[in-house]
């Protein structure tokens, strides 16, 4: 009898059944949320993420347990369906100014630039082995937009889920260090020196016509990036129209705070040992630095293309914030701007590309889909 009592003591206390890899992963999950408390990385998901992860590696929960485990709803209801996903993109499109890019179209050229970072990873985890549908999934982490990296991962490649979404935060809060040695391998002290002219000022009208426009543009151009495009340009409208300022507060404010709680519930519920210690795993957080450098790269270099062919010469900086880490890689630019020159403003034509960027990851996720299919 006594045996019995013990038995099942050992079977019910969770302590018995650790494994090495919980332990990994608890100790991952607490990274995240030191990084997130202590450093402020991307405070607002990478903390969820990081201590979901701490829980669904406590043995014998059943939250994750299907059907009726609140995280495994969570995540077939409002990860997979890409409900979240969509929602912070009507989000984003609420908080966002177009201003800058509308004021200088070029900066649309410059968020395009900055896909590079896309097709290099791409075509490196190709070579690495991950299949096509696997290595666009991977490549997307490269537009530094971790909503449209986890819609295109749900379509293309959801066992990477947790990988790409952990590799995609991880490294939009790293980006005061990832871009500045970039920028500064590639731009000389002169170049970092550029002024440029104050961005004309952008009428309300052209404000309101610039989501619409732009949506039915790129519908009937790349028909699969609607429902991302869509949402942003809904939001935008929100914002930008003036006559319906409680659903573009709801939108940016209280929608966006609970889907971003969903969202960080989501992805670190992936986070278990069985399904996130892979060797694949390693090689994606690999291959997200590779995406990140080379991004950055892309957009300056072509920065400084530009300026071969334009009298009227640009800072090759704001190239680098043609990654979509909005407003985080503009504010990166003026940084090293105001170091060189304490009085050089560039962030607002920083924020053209910044900007720039969402559209262009967007437009490639797109792409992807209607290459590859989803599903």
């Amino acid at each position: 009898m006594e045996l019995d009592i013990l038995g099942l003591l050992s079977e019910s206390i969770g302590l018995f059944h650790i494994t090495v890899g919980n332990i990994v992963m608890i100790a991952v999950g607490l990274l995240l949320v030191y990084l997130a408390v202590k450093k402020e990385y991307e405070p607002l998901i990478l903390l969820p993420i990081g201590i979901t992860a701490v829980l669904v590696n406590l043995p014998l929960q059943t939250l994750t347990e299907p059907p009726y485990g609140l995280l495994f709803l969570v995540k077939k209801y409002l990860i997979d369906t890409e409900i979240v996903p969509l929602l912070i993109f009507l989000g984003l499109g609420a908080m966002t100014d177009f201003g800058p890019l509308i004021a200088n179209p070029k900066s649309l050229i410059l968020g395009a630039a900055a896909q590079l970072g896309v097709f290099i990873a791409l075509m490196t985890a190709l070579l690495l082995g991950f299949s096509v549908k696997e290595a666009a999934a991977i490549g997307i982490i490269g537009g530094a937009d971790g909503p449209t990296t986890i819609y295109l991962t749900v379509k293309l490649a959801p066992h990477l889920l947790a990988a790409n979404a952990v590799a995609a935060y991880s490294y939009m809060s790293l980006v005061p260090l990832i871009q500045p040695p970039v920028i500064k391998a590639l731009t000389t002290r002169e170049e970092r020196l550029i002024r440029m002219k104050q961005l004309r000022p952008v009428s309300k009208t052209e404000k309101i016509l610039f989501p619409i426009v732009t949506m039915i543009v790129v519908g009937l151009l790349v028909p699969s990036a609607i429902p991302l495009i869509g949402m942003i340009m809904i939001g935008n409208l929100f914002r930008e129209s003036g006559v319906v300022e409680r659903l573009s507060k709801a939108a940016s404010e209280e929608l966006m705070n609970i889907v971003t709680i969903f969202l960080g519930l989501g992805i670190g519920s992936t986070m278990r040992a069985d399904l996130f210690l892979r060797p694949q795993t390693l090689m994606i957080i690999g291959l997200g630095a590779v995406a990140f450098a080379t991004a950055t790269a892309g957009g300056v270099l072509f920065a400084k293309l530009i300026n071969l062919f334009s009298k009227e010469k640009i800072n090759p900086m704001i190239g680098a914030a043609g990654v979509s880490a909005v407003p985080m890689s503009a504010r990166v630019v003026q940084s090293l701007a105001s170091k060189e020159d304490s009085n050089n403003y560039i962030l607002m034509h920083a924020m053209g590309p910044n900007v720039a960027g969402v559209i262009g990851t967007a437009v490639v996720a797109g792409v992807f889909l209607s290459l590859l299919g989803g599903g």
